[in-house]
């Protein structure tokens, strides 16, 4: 019996009519609640009455239902008209911010000025959607819009369902699952021929200003610090004259300078004339998204920027097109709205980025958490040629465009785990520009570290053995490779080998088998060395564990702990010998492997097909990157125990130490940590000293309080790894074209404590002396929460919203959306706000630190201002310091018209640290009172008088 048709949507009606949900419009703030009834009437209701007020009441409609919920102190809303879900359908792979008037500012709507006008607002915003949608309904993008909206009528009662079908003029349309096949309709990529070599034509700093002049057009403000600074980059594009000796330029540009631009121009000129892209590199996704953005002015022409420009990011951050297919097929109708939303964005994206892209970061938070999550691959667990989606991948595509595109906008750790790998997926660079540089030293030490961790170890084991007795993707090796033994059968005796040894890694629940020192079981027999059933890797996280209680002072607070590696504790270094030796069995067999899979390779006489040739290079790149490469470096690491212990005083290649990670008070894993003393060492070798060139820029490059030039200079060379490089750098820096002492007030509060509630108590005053725009950033996540509680009901009560990292239900890309898109909201964040956050105009106008950002006083610090401060570690901690406050007070102010009050209420602010702020901002030491009259009088206009 043949199979039924599939379903089909019913042609689309001639005149399409709007079904609006008859649902109050609800608007939560902290502590009350708007509401807009059916009936036209606003009420406004204290959270303690309204659970009441809406079980009286349909679903309401509202913007961010998890997040209402949260705000409100409700249990999850049953059933809403969340506008979020509508505006993803309607409009996929547009970003917007989650709230009433960021949706009202992407649909040029008069944006809502309080809550009740917001309430009132709802209604228009889901009308203007459904109207988009109803003129759009013959466009491909919704040609399965009807049967996607009929299987969430019919499968999930999804409440906009009706809407939409009577939007879409399909009112009885059948329900249909092509339209979550998004995978069917993408477009597969192309092999073309090998690029040829590319040329070596410098770029003349003259060219580098006409290029720049050309991008930002005849009638833009003259700018001669933007071109002089153009100029200077222009000579990270020279020829290289020696092997290992690359061209490099430092230059550092103050903010407002235009850099982007500024370097946008040489970049551009030099990949255009040569055939070859220049790899521009910066440190956060964030970041990413804002290069890309200026690149309109040079590539006015979508297509055309398509083609030339491509972002890099990591394969974690696209959408796995084998995750999606898997979840679809087996979706369970709880979870098949999120699924049919990033079906609809897959079919719109640019390039399936979901972390940073055109997805909408907030559609992920308005699901369980795995629902949206689960569809890259956070586990490596990419099979590459076998995968029946390798030639519509999304990460193939951008591998591929990015090896002809003019400009690849890739981030510090992707560059610098590339380069490690000798290219990875991406032919290496000649050319880089790392904008950013001052973080170019936190990257490679991130890029460069080592641990062995019970979760770094269960990866492995799971990589290799695949999900015991679970659910999942992971396929483990022999299924991996199963389509390569099956043709190569001597292969597959390897893969069985390391197979049978994998059992000595964490095994499934290791994570709860670990417990606190006193719940370990210390009988002889236990303890390694003896003939019992242990697992050397749980065995010796657990010794692990006990060293760490023993030797560290915060064992017993309920806090992450660490502790030095020497003097070892007895049984570490012999249990760390059993887990060596346990790694060596199954490092053989893969060696082995690789080892066989290259000779295939190389074999003269064997005639592979290209298919054959690419499964064959990708099982051996596969068995490299992801065993071969961390099994050597916990050999290396797990060897060196034995070691005699490093002399004191003599300089490390290496830090090494122990550490445990607690939730909720309970240990739930342990570690040996390896990180490079300096960092910038391999950042150097690897990733440099191979280019041709490089340019190194950021706004604070130099320790502005560093009294000598030349030895700021020498501090930033450090800092970026052109220490280490064999060619000198060539030095250039330009001033900030911002007149920082007029448009900038800073401030020292004197009388507030450091401990208790004062702290949050001061922000809150002057969050209401600033009227909103303003940003708290904290040192530690628990003053941050406690500060959240005391703060909110007050600030709310005054017409002013407070969001909060680590307290909100959304992310910090969506937190700073919303803070950008509600301007007289305040958001309260740690250090991952504090940098490369651009908030220009009225949105940010206040910025206050609840404390010095002191460097964190680690084992790895203790080191480093050991033996990399000169002999001056006090120096080395202030220039930390200072680096951090010069980069948060950077925030203030990114347009000629800004302003903005910098503060800290910390008494004990040395002025040393105080030198770091721009030149001409003195900081102003006064009592808090004073200061929220200066506050409120600056932002109004005037001046403070000392």
């Amino acid at each position: 019996m043949p199979p039924p048709p599939a379903p089909s949507a019913a042609p689309p009606s001639s005149t399409p009519r709007l079904l609006l949900p008859e649902a109050p419009a609800l608007v939560a703030g902290i502590g009350r609640a708007t509401i807009l009834t059916p009936d036209g009437e606003i009420e406004t209701l204290p959270t303690a009455a309204l659970a009441g007020r809406l079980s009286e009441l349909p679903p309401p409609l509202l913007v961010h239902a998890p997040a209402t919920a949260r705000r409100l102190g409700l249990p999850p809303f049953p059933v809403a008209f969340d506008l979020l879900e509508l505006f993803a359908f309607v409009l996929p792979a547009q970003l917007a911010a989650p709230t009433p008037r960021g949706l009202a500012l992407v649909l040029d709507m008069e944006p809502p000025k309080d809550d009740e006008a917001a309430a009132i607002l709802l209604p228009e915003i889901a009308t203007t959607l459904l109207r988009r949608l109803a003129s759009t309904r013959h466009a491909l993008l919704n040609r399965d819009a009807g049967m996607l909206a009929a299987r969430l009528r019919d499968a999930s009662d999804w409440p906009w369902a009706p809407s939409l079908l009577a939007a879409l003029g399909q009112p009885e349309a059948r329900p249909g699952t092509d339209a979550l096949k998004v995978w069917r309709r993408l477009p597969e990529w192309e092999e073309t021929a090998p690029p040829t070599p590319p040329a070596s034509i410098p770029i003349a700093p003259l060219e580098a200003r006409k290029r720049l002049a050309e991008i930002l057009g005849a009638d833009a403000e003259t700018r001669p610090a933007q071109a002089d600074y153009a100029s200077a980059a222009s000579l990270a594009f020279a020829p290289r004259e020696a092997e290992g000796h690359p061209q490099l330029v430092l230059a550092e540009a103050g903010t407002g300078t235009g850099k982007t631009l500024g370097y946008i121009a040489p970049a551009s000129l030099w990949a255009e004339r040569n055939g070859a892209p220049v790899w521009v590199s910066t440190y956060t996704r964030n970041l990413q998204r804002q290069i890309d953005s200026e690149l309109f002015r040079l590539f006015p022409d979508p297509a055309e920027r398509r083609q030339h420009v491509v972002i890099r990011k990591g394969r974690e951050n696209y959408l796995c097109l084998l995750n999606h297919e898997e979840a679809v097929n087996g979706a369970m109708p709880s979870r098949l709205l999120a699924l049919s939303l990033v079906s609809r964005w897959a079919a719109a994206t640019r390039d399936g980025d979901m972390q940073g892209g055109d997805f909408p970061g907030w559609i992920a938070e308005l699901f369980p958490w795995g629902h949206v999550a689960g569809l890259t691959d956070r586990r490596g667990e990419c099979i590459h040629s076998a995968c029946p989606h390798w030639r519509r991948c999304f990460v193939e595509h951008s591998i591929r465009r990015a090896r002809t595109a003019r400009l690849v906008i890739a981030n510090h750790a992707l560059v610098m785990v590339q380069a490690a790998l000798g290219g990875g997926d991406d032919k290496p660079a000649l050319r880089y520009v790392f904008d950013e540089g001052h973080h170019l030293f936190d990257a490679a030490d991130a890029a460069f570290s080592a641990e062995i961790s019970g979760g770094e170890m269960a990866e492995l084991r799971r990589w290799l053995l695949g999900a015991e007795g679970g659910r999942g993707r992971a396929r483990g090796l022999r299924r991996r490779l199963e389509e390569v033994t099956g043709d190569h059968p001597a292969l597959l005796p390897l893969v069985e080998e390391a197979l049978r040894h994998a059992g000595s890694l964490p095994g499934p629940g290791w994570s709860s088998r670990l417990g606190e020192p006193e719940e370990h079981d210390l009988e002889a027999e236990d303890l390694p060395g003896h003939p019992a059933k242990t697992n050397p890797g749980e065995t010796f996280l657990r010794t692990v564990i006990l060293q760490v209680f023993a030797r560290s002072p915060e064992a017993d607070v309920g806090y992450d702990a660490e502790c030095d590696l020497h003097p070892l504790n007895p049984g570490v270094a012999e249990a760390g010998a059993a887990l060596e030796e346990a790694l060596r069995l199954i490092e053989t067999p893969l060696q082995a492997l690789h080892a066989r899979l290259t000779g295939l390779l190389e074999d003269p006489d064997a005639e592979l097909e290209t298919g054959d040739r690419i499964r064959l290079d990708t099982a051996r790149r596969t068995v490299d990157r992801r065993g071969l490469r961390p099994l050597g470096a916990w050999r290396a690491m797990l060897k060196a125990l034995s070691d005699r212990p490093p002399e004191p005083g003599n300089r490390p290649l290496h830090v090494d130490w122990l550490a445990i990670t607690r939730r909720e008070g309970r240990v739930i894993d342990a570690a040996l940590h390896r990180h490079f003393l300096d960092p910038t060492q391999p950042f150097a070798t690897v990733v440099a000293a191979p280019a041709h060139g490089l340019l190194i820029t950021s706004a604070t490059l130099r320790d502005s309080g560093e009294g000598d030039p030349e030895s700021a200079w020498e501090e930033a060379e450090a800092r970026t790894g052109a220490n280490h490089i064999a060619s000198p750098a060539i030095r250039a820096a330009v001033p900030s074209p911002f007149d920082y002492p007029n448009q900038t007030l800073a401030i020292v509060v004197t009388d507030v404590s450091r401990e208790g509630p004062q702290a949050a108590m001061a922000m809150e005053q002057l969050f209401r002396a600033s009227g909103g725009g303003a940003l708290g950033l904290f040192t530690a996540i628990r003053r941050l929460r406690d500060a959240h509680r005391r703060m909110a009901p007050g600030l709310e009560a005054a017409g002013l919203p407070l969001y909060a990292q680590h307290v909100d239900a959304m992310d910090n890309a969506t937190l700073v959306d919303v803070f950008r898109a509600e301007e007289d909201s305040c958001l309260l964040g740690t250090d991952a706000l504090r940098d490369g956050v651009d908030v220009p105009g009225r949105s940010l106008r206040l910025l206050v630190f609840d404390r010095i950002p002191w460097p964190r006083p680690t084992i790895l610090h203790r080191e480093r201002r050991t033996h990399l401060s000169g002999a001056r570690p006090k120096a080395y901690d202030d220039a930390i310091a200072r680096h951090r406050l010069r980069q948060a007070f950077g925030r203030l102010v990114r347009r000629a018209d800004d302003r903005g009050v910098f503060v800290l209420l910390d008494s004990r602010a040395p002025t040393r640290l105080l030198a770091g702020l721009p030149e001409g901002v003195a900081a102003h030491r006064m009592g808090l009172a004073e200061a929220v009259r200066a506050t409120r009088s600056f932002l109004n206009g005037d001046r403070p008088t000392d």
